[in-house]
């Protein structure tokens, strides 16, 4: 919890696409807020601090990444040997796979095993896919109350809002606002919400009683091991295990692309993954589920061997969502990441903004191409946008994605497709045919140098006309030189030859 940041007003549900409201509204917005920028400042700050700490204590940390990144790049290219391989061995030891072409489709499966079972009402541990197919909402639709028991989650849900950051929900509240919610909703005392520790103990009697009564755990998962068939979940409370272990149907919910050959591979990417995320040489909990408890029938009827403990039927539901497209597109190395929000903790546009701004389930750098790459550029056209293209999210990502190429090519296609708005695509277009005809482009440049000499003020310009406001309403325009440089190596290169 932040002791800078505040409460929003409910946003949009998430989901995988750009709510109606404009970009630059929401932005405009963020940026007024102070508290939200002290809040976004500090915490960023302290989580990208973390990360280049663990990162420099990692001995060979540059082999170790590249090593990271060699396992998510040979296991993309042969996904499909892989997934087919994770789910012939985790069936064989019990659990049931099954496989979601669409966010529809993943809502149904869940839905039914949660009918066929009898369960009224579910837990739910961290993860960002069952924001991405909004499965709460289609739960509760199905009659089954759906418990968030992550601490962050678990506020955002009782306040009907949502994250603002894929590894910390809730950057955007203080925890005077944690308070006053808890005692509004929850009937909290004095004593309960007196500090953060006694509101982490009451927010855990609280769950304690709902781990026990529910029928069902909903969990993510950060990797899948293909050779052994089993998942893998990374966690810093102790809900992540009593979601997985306490309930007695455990449904794992998995984007396709997450999964690794092997062990070792899963190794080096959790070697990886809590330095960038946290700051940690590891998570708190790394959990490894392989199938349901000992003695719990298999789907056929079975027998299966397990852990002694644990629920008695394991589904793992493997949700495509638009990731297949993307196999072998220009984006196809996004598939890359591991979610671990190092990039939207160095990024200079989400450390103004936060998370809230991009209406999406997936902000930063990663979500300005994961949201057009699963659901489209249209209505996601100025995500890729969001972006200075400073570079920092590739140096600081753990398997060396390059954010901003990926963003270019998003960016390039928005302009082949004619999309965004009409003065840029005009704009462009009256550049690139000046630029084809040298005469005419230098005669504008001149004309653009004496006009922009007669507005700019030290060789600033603090006020542009029309859609380029937006620049000078928070920094000053340089001005373009007086006389262009090919005229002065023309002038110098004259004065030299009628030297003697």
């Amino acid at each position: 919890m932040s002791a800078d940041s505040h409460a929003p007003t409910r946003p949009d549900a998430g989901r995988p696409r750009v709510a109606a409201a404009a970009f630059h509204r929401r932005v405009d917005a963020a940026l007024a807020d102070s508290r939200l920028a002290q809040a976004l400042a500090r915490t960023t700050a302290r989580l990208a601090g973390g990360r280049a700490a663990a990162v420099g204590a990692l001995d060979d940390a540059d082999a170790v990444r590249d090593a990271a990144r060699r396992i998510r790049a040979h296991t993309i290219a042969n996904l499909d040997r892989y997934l087919d391989q994770f789910a012939t061995e985790a069936e064989r030891r019990g659990c049931r796979v099954h496989w979601a072409e669409t966010a529809e489709d993943a809502r149904r499966l869940i839905t039914d095993i949660a009918r066929a079972a009898g369960v009224t009402m579910a837990v739910k541990s961290k993860s960002m896919v069952t924001e991405e197919i909004g499965l709460n909402e289609a739960l509760a639709d199905a009659g089954v109350r759906v418990v968030e028991t992550d601490l962050g989650e678990y506020v955002v849900q009782v306040a009907d809002d949502r994250p603002s950051h894929i590894i910390a929900p809730i950057v955007h509240w203080r925890r005077e606002d944690v308070a006053r919610l808890f005692k509004e909703r929850l009937g909290a005392s004095d004593d309960d919400v007196r500090d953060v520790a006694d509101m982490t103990a009451f927010a855990r009697r609280r769950l304690r009683e709902e781990f026990l009564t529910a029928g069902m755990g909903i969990s993510g998962v950060n990797m899948a091991v293909a050779e052994s068939g089993s998942v893998c979940l990374v966690t810093n409370e102790g809900n992540g295990r009593l979601t997985t272990s306490a309930p007695r149907v455990h449904v794992a919910v998995m984007g396709l692309e997450r999964i690794v050959p092997t062990a070792a591979d899963l190794a080096v990417v959790l070697n990886v993954l809590a330095r960038s995320a946290t700051g940690q040489p590891l998570s708190v909990y790394s959990t490894v589920i392989t199938g349901p408890r000992r003695g719990a029938p298999a789907a056929d009827g079975r027998p299966v061997s397990g852990d002694p403990d644990g629920p008695e039927q394991v589904h793992i539901v493997v949700v495509d969502n638009g990731r297949s497209r993307l196999l072998g597109s220009n984006l196809a190395e996004i598939l890359y990441c591991i979610r671990c929000g190092a990039c939207l903790n160095i990024c200079p546009v989400y450390r103004h903004v936060g998370g809230h701004a991009y209406a999406s389930v997936y902000p930063g750098p990663m979500g300005s191409v994961v949201t057009p790459g699963l659901s489209g550029l249209d209505g996601a056209t100025e995500l890729p946008q969001a972006s200075s293209l400073c570079g920092a999210c590739r140096e600081v990502c753990p398997v060396r994605i390059d954010l901003p190429h990926l963003l270019l090519e998003l960016r390039a296609e928005a302009g082949q497709r004619g999309l965004g708005p009409w003065w840029v695509r005009v704009g462009i277009g009256a550049f690139a045919w000046l630029a084809t005809h040298a005469r005419l482009y230098r005669v504008a440049a001149r004309l653009a140098a004496r006009l922009a000499g007669v507005v700019a003020h030290d060789g600033r310009i603090t006020r542009l006309p029309g859609p380029l406001a937006g620049w000078t309403r928070t920094r000053d325009f340089p001005a373009p030189a007086r006389r262009s440089f090919v005229e002065q190596w023309t002038e110098a290169q004259t004065a030299r030859k009628g030297r003697p």
